[in-house]
């Protein structure tokens, strides 16, 4: 079938309403009408190709939620009319051991909600910014939010569960400090996510402006980074940090903050490498350097249903799909709070 979508024909030029082709449903698929889509910061840097391998037309848009439009004559989970998600991932090779333990999105056959290989014309994925998906159960999310909160969900699918599983994995909770780094989409999240989690949090910004802001999404402190005082009065202090910054910066700045057996995890992907640390700062206190991607889709499921129970939703601004090339510029600029969501019945104008 043809749908209307927003996509780039390469990287050095602006998206633009295009048509493209999405499959049938297949026996075991889920026929999806996007309702909203997410626009993540990882969306730009693909369509620019200022990571490897982009493959054009791009379509991006891996934060999809919307209503089962048409389901496959073996699907049993799903029906028309529920209201569902698509996450970064749309299949992987079901059998390894990262997928056994429900991991897929570390499996080495991963396929992304696009960009990645597939045998649907034009020979890759093409992703959310589009009026329709169609994606094996397998990836389909159920979400229990109210509707009328549906276009605050969409990030969740990406921002959510990139803060949520490495919280999750090393075990924040009541009695431990947790420190966000960044206050953008990633971060605010994580603010939120860690304050229901029970850790007592403290927000890190570049911007004085934005404590208050910070505070009201959840955070028990806010240091400025730039004061090396209020950097100061917290070291030795951290159990964990989760790094949200997605350009080069000084980790070392955060690394004295952690106390023994501290760890930092990055989420953040800059398109160039952070400056190497000081080793010094991580073997005289046994001190961990981490990563960590996205989340599995059992994982994913269990986030969305945690953010269902506490009531979080992701702060946004919506936009029409002819306006996403200025709100790229915009999240260039941070010129958002926190996320942008297309409106997806806006592609049929």
């Amino acid at each position: 079938m043809t749908v209307k979508a927003y996509g780039a024909h390469a990287g050095d030029q602006p998206l633009e309403s295009m048509d493209i082709t999405r499959r049938a449903p297949g026996a075991h698929d889920v026929q999806i009408d996007i309702a909203y889509c997410g626009v993540c910061h990882s969306d730009i840097h693909q369509v620019r190709a200022e990571w490897a391998g982009t493959l054009y037309p791009c379509v991006p848009g891996h934060e999809i939620v919307g209503r089962v439009a048409a389901v496959g004559a073996h699907v049993s989970g799903f029906k028309p009319g529920d209201l569902v998600g698509v996450g970064c991932i749309v299949d992987s090779c079901k059998h390894c051991a990262d997928c056994d333990e429900g991991l897929e999105n570390y499996c080495d056959h991963m396929v992304g909600t696009y960009n990645g290989p597939t045998s649907d014309a034009p020979g890759h994925t093409l992703g959310g910014y589009s009026q329709q998906v169609v994606v094996h159960e397998r990836y389909v999310l159920r979400i229990r939010h109210p509707e009328a909160q549906l276009a605050a969900v969409a990030p969740l699918l990406c921002a959510g569960i990139t803060t949520y599983s490495p919280l999750r994995h090393w075990k924040v909770g009541p009695g431990h400090k947790v420190g966000v780094v960044g206050i953008g989409g990633l971060g605010h999240m994580g603010i939120k996510l860690a304050h229901a989690m029970g850790a007592h949090v403290v927000a890190f910004t570049t911007s004085e402006s934005k404590r208050e802001a910070a505070k009201a999404l959840g955070a028990d402190e806010v240091v400025v980074s730039r004061n090396p005082a209020e950097m100061a009065a917290h070291a030795n202090s951290f159990d964990f940090i989760l790094n949200t910054v997605a350009v080069p910066h000084d980790l070392d700045a955060f690394f004295v903050l952690l106390k023994r057996d501290g760890t930092m995890t990055l989420v953040g992907a800059p398109a160039s490498p952070h400056p190497s640390p000081e080793v010094f700062n991580l073997i005289l206190k046994r001190r961990s350097l981490a990563g960590s991607a996205i989340g599995g889709i059992p994982e994913t499921q269990e986030m969305l249903d945690f953010c269902a129970e506490h009531g979080i939703v992701a702060d946004i601004e919506m936009i029409r799909a002819d306006q996403i090339n200025d709100a790229y510029e915009r999240m260039l600029k941070g010129d958002v709070k926190y996320r942008f969501v297309i409106d997806n019945a806006s592609l049929a104008a």
